[in-house]
């Protein structure tokens, strides 16, 4: 997937008189150069130059947390892995972590064989496993029958068989072994996230004090807040070592669910994520979320057999427009969110999640109406331009 739209030609390419959004904030009538495959410090000589005035240019997306997209799930071939890669890259995706759901260790273990040899070409960022580790009373969209308490032995089985390409394991921390799962990914630099829980808040700060560094869709699979038995919720949301996963679709959140993140954990602390099962870029219709049966009706997909809510159909330029029109955050958080909070947890901040000369060349136009307008990965335009 290399070669995946070179419209410049290769050549040098300066864009202008867009909004650029900086780590420093946003700059009006900005520009930013493009040579080769990185952002580069200048303009260089005979570059192109592309007027993108009455845009917004930001960086490309980061999502942690995504299971398939365009009809095809990374739970299947390393083809249908790449044609969900490519949808979510045309609507701004530009790194991306790949989930598996659920499923017999062994055929985890083989995806993630699978899985590790897309990072090893640059097409993934990683492997994150969401279950088979998860709290059967908070199950939502995974299968009951082929869950199990997180045993360390088993967790270093999944991680191994990624070949050091294992990002994020999904854990329901109160389950036996799950704290010494959390120190065990600690140790390996594997992120620990807590997610499809019943732990208590008691339960939950000390899977953080283990190491635990992520909440698995905050507030979705996991208790509510209480003002008795605050919950897992509080207890993620109040510390500062934590960074909370969002799915800003409608769907899964109440705004107000979502401005009582961001008060509480600020903007330096929310990653927007996509949690997109196959139908995402897709349409309606019956899908299947591993060994699950999921219907999508006006893009919200739920289980065909008890009606759960089985992932989403989002994208993460929706995330993005829905983030600023209809909750009214700031550009600049929003871009946090999306692209530089994500990158910072994967240990990438050094090549994504900003625009910053020497890093990759990751970048989403949008117009005035935050409406996605083009894509570029690593200098190559994904999604050519679409100005007036």
């Amino acid at each position: 997937m290399a070669n995946e739209s070179a419209l410049s030609g290769g050549r040098p390419l300066v864009l202008t008189g867009g909004t650029v959004v900086l780590p420093t904030g946003e700059v009006p009538g900005g520009r930013i150069a493009v040579e080769g495959r990185r952002i580069a410090q200048a303009a260089p000589e005979g570059a192109d130059v592309l007027d993108v005035t009455g845009h917004w240019v930001v960086p490309g997306f980061v999502d942690l947390h995504n299971h398939g997209g365009g009809g095809a799930a990374f739970s299947g071939s390393a083809e249908d892995a790449l044609t969900a890669v490519r949808t979510h890259r045309e609507h701004g995706t530009t790194t991306l972590v790949a989930s598996t759901v659920t499923d017999d260790l062994d055929v985890l273990a083989r995806q993630a064989a699978l899985l590790a040899e897309l990072a090893e070409q640059g097409d993934i960022a990683g492997v994150h496993f969401e279950g088979p580790f998860i709290s059967p009373c908070r199950k939502g969209a995974h299968s009951e029958a082929l869950l199990r308490d997180p045993d360390p032995a088993e967790v270093r089985k999944l991680i191994d068989a990624a070949r050091g390409h294992a990002r994020m394991v999904t854990l329901a921390t109160e389950l036996p072994g799950g704290l010494d799962s959390v120190r065990l990914l600690a140790e390996q630099g594997v992120i620990a996230a807590v997610g499809h829980t019943d732990a208590s808040y008691e339960q939950t700060v000390a899977a953080i004090d283990a190491g635990a560094t992520v909440a698995t869709h905050l507030f979705n699979a996991m208790p509510p807040i209480g003002h008795r038995d605050p919950g897992p919720i509080t207890a993620l949301l109040e510390d500062e070592r934590v960074t909370v996963e969002l799915i800003n679709d409608g769907t899964h959140l109440h705004p107000a669910a979502l401005q009582l993140a961001f008060h509480h954990a600020g903007a330096d602390r929310v990653a927007f994520i996509t949690d997109a099962m196959d139908a995402a870029g897709s349409g309606d219709g019956r899908y299947l979320l591993g060994p699950l049966e999921v219907e999508v009706r006006g893009g919200v997909a739920r289980l065909v057999e008890g009606g759960s809510i089985a992932g989403s159909t989002l994208t993460l330029d929706r995330a993005f427009q829905r983030a600023v029109t209809v909750d009214g955050l700031p550009v600049t958080d929003v871009v946090a969110a999306l692209s530089a909070n994500p990158a910072r947890l994967l240990g990438m901040a050094d090549r994504v999640g900003s625009l910053e000369p020497g890093k990759d060349a990751d970048l989403v136009l949008l117009d005035a109406d935050f409406a996605l307008k083009g894509v570029m990965r690593r200098g190559e335009w994904v999604l050519a331009p679409q100005l007036p």
